[in-house]
């Protein structure tokens, strides 16, 4: 049994449904992730979990143990917010000792899990200081010890990194992923960043409008999609319009839109017929001249239409004969490429009979 289930949970706001009917299991120990656009429902399934709001239908269950008559307080779950939330009157270690002190813990006890967490979090040296004497990253891991410190069975992470730049995101992702290995506390992580969802996750959700698409491994979400708005919201993939030609045990013949016969990878439950979409990630499409993918068991003849340098790779847009349009990755540190593809150049994309993925209607 999950630690965390949800079972077929609405939420209502007068005529607009937050989340319709979603179901979900949360192993304990693991970092799952609630990925999905603005107004998806996430937030709002993080704020049922922690008590701050009630679903209308379904239940919501920790350890097996209905949580609709247990108030936040009472909840063995904490919340890290995008904006931390923390005090600027109190120091660093008033801050991370405030759940115990409002729980009324005996002092020693309280002095001995600040201590503790203060170091844990890296963050002994700072005990006196005040939040507005800290950097993002060194709040962020304030906000952490907080919540950490009353030692709950799942830590809830509203965007916590989304107020960071760049570089400090980074850091504070690699920082999470040790953090959550260390602790061995259930997260439950809310995001839109897609990179962020695939780099922290054990598994993640994918959500919209207010359902949830798919669950899965990073991996498999990345290489196995399992509908249209899935393959699209993670990364950069190419979409064209497809018709089953064969279903075999081996493979799958394609009829692509503008473009002619491929062969594709198999997919169970299909036959001939059928009408979809094929998706392959740019990484998979080889771009070179006549000899370079003549191999390949797909490939076919385009223009360069446009590029992107990106420093370690170059993404090129090919028009295809055709007229369909297609995006190809190809890395910078290549052996024995000495010049790049131009605007108007002749090219040639392929890739293997094994890449993509076809998605049925």
């Amino acid at each position: 049994m999950a630690l965390l289930e949800l079972k077929n949970v609405t939420r209502r706001f007068g005529s607009f449904t937050a989340v319709d009917n979603a179901s979900l299991g949360i192993e304990a120990g693991e970092f799952f992730t609630l990925l999905g656009p603005s107004g998806c429902g996430k937030t709002t399934i993080l704020r049922m979990i922690a008590g701050f709001d009630l679903p209308d239908a379904g239940q919501i269950l920790l350890d097996g143990k209905d949580l609709a008559d247990t108030p936040p307080e009472q909840r063995p779950v904490r919340t890290v917010f995008q904006s931390y939330a923390l005090f600027p009157h109190m120091t660093v270690a008033q801050n991370i000792s405030f759940p115990l002190t409002m729980a009324r813990l005996p002092q020693n006890e309280i002095c001995q899990r600040t201590q503790e967490t203060l170091k844990h979090m890296r963050l002994a040296d700072k005990a006196d200081k005040y939040p507005r004497e800290l950097s993002g990253g060194q709040q962020q891991r304030v906000a952490l010890g907080r919540a950490l410190v009353s030692r709950p069975r799942v830590l809830l992470l509203d965007e916590p990194l989304a107020a960071l730049d760049a570089k400090l995101r980074e850091e504070m992702q690699i920082e999470l992923i040790n953090l959550q290995r260390e602790v061995g506390i259930t997260f439950v992580f809310v995001t839109h960043a897609q990179d962020e969802a695939l780099a922290l996750s054990h598994h993640i959700a994918v959500m919209r409008d207010g359902r949830v698409e798919q669950v899965d491994e990073p991996s498999k979400l990345y290489g196995f999609p399992k509908s249209r708005f899935v393959a699209d919201f993670i990364g950069h993939i190419n979409m064209l319009d497809a018709q089953v030609l064969e279903a075999a045990h081996g493979h799958t013949r394609l009829a692509i839109t503008g473009l002619g016969e491929i062969t594709a990878p198999p997919v169970a439950g299909i036959s001939a017929g059928a009408k979809g979409a094929f998706a392959i990630r740019p990484e998979q499409v080889r771009i070179g001249i006549h000899g370079e993918v003549a191999e390949l068991k797909n490939h076919f003849p385009g223009e360069v239409r446009n590029l992107l340098y990106s420093g370690d790779v170059t993404v090129y847009k090919v028009q295809l004969a055709g007229g369909s349009m297609l995006e190809a990755l190809l890395p910078n540190s290549a052996p024995g490429r000495a010049e790049f593809f131009e605007v108007g150049d002749a090219v040639r994309v392929g890739w293997r009979h094994d890449a993509g993925v076809f998605l049925h209607e």
